[in-house]
């Protein structure tokens, strides 16, 4: 088998996976669902998973476990804040769990809303599965080189082009 057909850095990957916590509830998952398309090398899944990809073929399927260290992280207490209700720009009524787009240093991040009261909302900006072991299945659906172009925009064009 040549280093054209398996997966390594800048190749185009398509992938099917099914995403479980450790208590295993499904967390996400492509089955029923268009393959992943990703592009190896570029830091578009998270580290434990693409390190094991690297080197596997059409077909093959593993089952891994990736550590919050090579997953989404572990928590971060300071990524958690109260923000006084008159600051937070949001017509309607504000639940728990809902997740909104804030203005961060490092541009726009997810936070989702985990307190209320009649002062305040506290929002979280870790990712959702920060601090949680990520268990993989994954099935190698394509392999093949990335184009000039998706390397330049660093993901997968398909059939309907990029969409920017």
């Amino acid at each position: 088998m040549s280093n054209q057909d398996t997966v390594a850095d800048f190749k185009a990957v398509e992938i099917h996976y099914t995403l479980t916590n450790n208590a295993g509830e499904v967390v996400d998952s492509s089955i029923d669902l268009e393959p992943l398309p990703y592009i190896h090398g570029t830091e578009s899944l998270v580290p434990g998973l693409e390190k094991e990809l690297a080197g596997k073929a059409v077909g093959d399927k593993i089952v891994v476990s990736v550590s919050p260290a090579e997953g989404y992280g572990e928590v971060n207490p300071e990524m958690t804040q109260a923000i006084p209700r008159e600051l937070f720009e949001f017509d309607g009524d504000i639940e728990i769990g809902m997740r909104f787009e804030a203005e961060a240093e490092n541009g726009v991040e997810l936070v989702t809303v985990i307190g209320l009261d009649d002062n305040t909302i506290t929002i979280d900006a870790n990712h959702p599965l920060a601090g949680e072991t990520l268990n993989f299945d994954v099935e190698i659906i394509s392999i093949r080189e990335a184009t000039a172009e998706e390397l330049e925009h660093g993901h997968i064009h398909t059939e309907g082009g990029c969409g920017h």
